[in-house]
């Protein structure tokens, strides 16, 4: 087995169209074919099969797909592992990030870290909870920002940063929103502005108020920030949100109170892989986060 089978196998099956992978690879359409059927020959099974001008997995393919990926990622990574210890100030930096530390944490921490390391190169990409911590897992990223940092992963290890408070958002004119401060049980008949389940700022959410002695009444639901923001503007429910969604972008026509009772906080945190070292850039950006952090801390 070659490791261009691989790609190429792996190309086709994203693209369920050989032309195409052989146009995006810059390599003849015959070579792919025959690379696939030796591909196919040493395995003894058939991965895909014909589909008028396009081709598909067959379930034998599909199954062998995952497994294909994941010997690519780990030439890459051992690539990327070689060519940093030969120069870690000229490595690339996989991080994954919520979009409730979009707006401040990460670009400070990133802003702060070029200074001092200016020819390290970053690959970011935003997600969701769990696909942080599947991409992490699965070697897509190097490192993860992540709010909590899960506790119960044992292929994960989770550094602990700083922990932030929510705060409620109300609309401009909410009976409540002269208040100072407020305690979460004076919401229970509003109407709530929330992620869907299955994201982490619904659970903690559904949680505190929970906690509060109340199940939300909730009214709406937005998929990133902004539209839960957008909501509260425009008179629909309440919300709350971390203290970090709130340093760049407060949206017009709203408040943010502080929450006296219960304290609905969370940590703040990093994660990575336990299966595999850090590579060299990796482990300096990582201990450079840990110091960082705790500067700030005891500054404030």
């Amino acid at each position: 087995m070659e490791l261009r089978q691989l790609i190429y196998f792996v190309e086709v099956a994203k693209r369920e169209h050989v032309s195409e992978a052989a146009d995006t690879l810059h390599v003849a359409q015959s070579a792919i074919s025959r690379q696939i059927a030796n591909l196919e020959a040493e395995l003894g099974v058939q991965l895909f099969e014909r589909e008028g001008r396009n081709v598909k997995l067959t379930p034998i393919g599909k199954y062998f797909l995952p497994h294909a990926e994941a010997v690519l990622r780990a030439v890459e990574n051992a690539k990327q592992q070689i060519e940093e210890y030969l120069d870690p100030e000229h490595g690339t930096i996989k991080i994954g990030f919520p979009s409730s530390l979009a707006s401040h944490t990460l670009p400070m921490v990133i802003s702060s870290f070029k200074e001092e390391h200016p020819n390290v190169k970053f690959h970011l990409r935003q997600g969701s909870y769990h696909f942080l911590i599947e991409a992490v897992k699965n070697r897509e990223l190097d490192l993860a920002f992540i709010g909590p940092v899960p506790t119960d992963e044992k292929e994960l290890k989770g550094e602990i940063l700083f922990m932030e408070s929510f705060a409620v958002l109300l609309p401009l004119h909410h009976h409540l929103a002269k208040r100072e401060r407020l305690a979460l049980n004076e919401l229970r008949n509003e109407p709530f502005v929330t992620f869907p389940k299955g994201y982490v700022l619904h659970t903690i959410v559904i949680n505190a108020c929970r906690q509060a002695g109340f199940s939300p009444i909730i009214s709406s639901e937005g998929e990133d920030l902004d539209a839960i923001k957008g909501l509260v503007s425009a008179g629909i429910g309440v919300t709350l949100l971390p203290e970090n969604t709130f340093y760049d972008t407060m949206p017009r026509y709203t408040v943010k109170i502080p929450i006296d009772m219960p304290q609905v906080k969370r940590n703040v945190g990093v994660i990575y892989s336990t299966r595999h070292n850090l590579a060299p850039s990796v482990k300096v950006f990582y201990d450079f986060v840990k110091q960082f952090f705790s500067r700030l801390q005891q500054y404030q």
